[in-house]
């Protein structure tokens, strides 16, 4: 039998195997009470105006919009960016989801033995990411002197935090900002969730507090459709730059008919009133789902009340693993993603990260009710 591991480069034992993904590989979530994964939901999906927007992009900009284009993307979409959010032309850069967007950060800014500074817990695919490149992730609060070195960036998620859906106060930001200051850092700011706002007031993006130092991520998946895989970043020029050229060697360019779809929809004003739609289902699902929680969780259990997002978190009684507890709950048809995977050390097995977005109303209270049960016989 041939030895295929000879041949493997040394970055391939630091690449971290996603448990979200390995659930998708294994399981039909459409048939069972799925709290897992990051999905948007279907019913929020603009099917009519991608109809509409299709046509009237080839006949608008033709064969132009099946060809290659431009590393940084298309000018059109670029332009819409810019405007949306106050930004020179110049310091937008699309990607090819932000998923990618984390990866081109990481690729630019990693070498293997650095540090990254994170809020703990935090987004599992950032983390596979800096795995990747061999750096260490360290929490921010836990960064010492003689390590302060080695740090080359913080990664935060300010708003609807994946996975907590907790938002960072404003004094948080402008102790954040404060930090990456004193130590010469780079922030890179990934805000997917920020449109999908549905109580709370907003506020200032770490890019509007230190646009000198931020790379601010968005990204289309949860205001678009994840199908499109498009992102964009804003940021300073020179570190634009050197993305772009990165950039070069991954794919040439973002997919070109969806970058003038996505121009149109977010530049027509399609996108902000689906958002509204978005917003109403999205707000009617939390709340049914904190008052399913309320109903049916033991005493000693505790969980998140995000005001925007996809996710909450909930934490178990000390003691109770949820990696353990979780062939029982899919074995009875429930699904989640246990939080110990979203902390840089593996800790917190009481924890895990519930999505409440993509499942089908009626299946809420099923899912809750048996997992509450589960969690009630294991105390």
């Amino acid at each position: 039998m041939m030895d295929y591991g000879k041949f493997f480069s040394a970055d391939v034992p630091s690449f971290m195997r996603s448990p979200v993904r390995e659930i998708f590989r294994k399981v039909d979530l459409s048939a069972i009470c799925s709290f897992a994964g990051g999905y948007p939901a279907a019913d929020t999906f603009p099917t009519e105006d991608i109809k509409r927007l299709s046509s009237l992009v080839l006949d608008k900009y033709g064969t132009k919009a099946l060809q290659y284009g431009a590393t940084q993307g298309v000018t059109e979409l670029r332009e819409v960016i810019a405007r949306r959010y106050g930004v020179p032309l110049s310091q937008v850069q699309i990607t090819t989801s932000s998923q990618q967007g984390i990866d081109v950060c990481s690729r630019i800014l990693l070498d293997p033995g650095d540090i990254v500074l994170s809020k703990d817990p935090t987004y599992l695919g950032a983390l596979q990411s800096f795995a990747a490149y061999r750096a260490k992730v360290m929490p921010l609060e836990a960064l010492t002197l003689s390590e302060a070195g080695r740090a080359k960036f913080i990664y935060v998620i300010p708003d609807f935090n994946n996975p907590s859906g907790e938002t960072m106060t404003l004094a948080e930001r402008e102790e954040l900002v404060r930090k990456a200051r004193a130590l010469d850092l780079i922030i890179v700011e990934d805000s997917p969730y920020r449109e999908v706002r549905y109580s709370g007031e907003a506020l200032p993006t770490i890019r509007e507090m230190a646009p000198e130092r931020t790379l601010h991520l968005g990204s289309f998946s949860k205001i678009f459709a994840p199908g499109f895989r498009l992102g964009w970043i804003i940021g300073p020029e020179e570190l634009l730059e050197q993305i772009y050229v990165c950039k070069q060697s991954l794919d040439l360019c973002p997919p070109v008919f969806d970058q003038y779809l996505a121009a149109e929809f977010m530049g027509s004003g399609a996108l902000d009133r689906n958002l509204e739609k978005t917003i109403s289902i999205y707000r009617r699902r939390r709340d049914r789902m904190l008052s399913l929680l309320e109903k049916y969780m033991p005493e000693g259990t505790s969980w998140t009340r995000p005001d925007g997002g996809l996710f909450l978190f909930l934490t178990l009684p000390e003691g109770m693993d949820t990696v353990e507890m979780y062939d029982e709950a899919l074995s009875k048809g429930v699904a989640y993603v246990a939080g110990s995977f979203f902390f840089v050390d593996g800790s917190h097995r009481n924890t895990m990260r519930l999505n409440y977005t993509f499942i089908a109303e009626e299946k809420m209270e099923p899912g809750v009710k048996i997992l509450s049960e589960i969690i009630k016989g294991r105390l």
